[in-house]
């Protein structure tokens, strides 16, 4: 199992949790706009670390964005799998016709 597999597999084991004791029930329970919330805080921060070069606090940094992106997923009953098989699908296709076609 992959180490996404396994954070996923966290948050979905954390829906059900008490806010009181888990981050990611806390984040839920908030309601998916402020998972959404969280994301975008969070990727932005991915932005300014890559913008300004440094290698260790981006690897932080997208570690968190791929934490809150997998939250604000599951907010919305989005899993992993689904979002593996999006990419499966799309695999093989070149990004300009996949673009094209939307």
């Amino acid at each position: 199992m992959t180490p996404l597999q396994q954070l996923s597999d966290t948050i979905e084991a954390r829906k059900g949790a008490d806010p009181e004791t888990s981050w990611t029930a806390r984040l839920l329970s908030k309601g998916p706009e402020k998972c959404a919330e969280k994301f975008g805080e969070e990727a932005v921060e991915a932005i300014i670390e890559a913008v300004k070069g440094d290698r260790e606090k981006l690897t932080a940094e997208a570690a968190d964005a791929l934490y809150h992106l997998l939250v604000m997923c599951a907010a919305r009953d989005v899993s992993l799998a689904d979002i593996e098989a999006e990419l499966s699908r799309r695999h093989g296709t070149s990004g300009l016709d996949e673009k094209a076609s939307r």
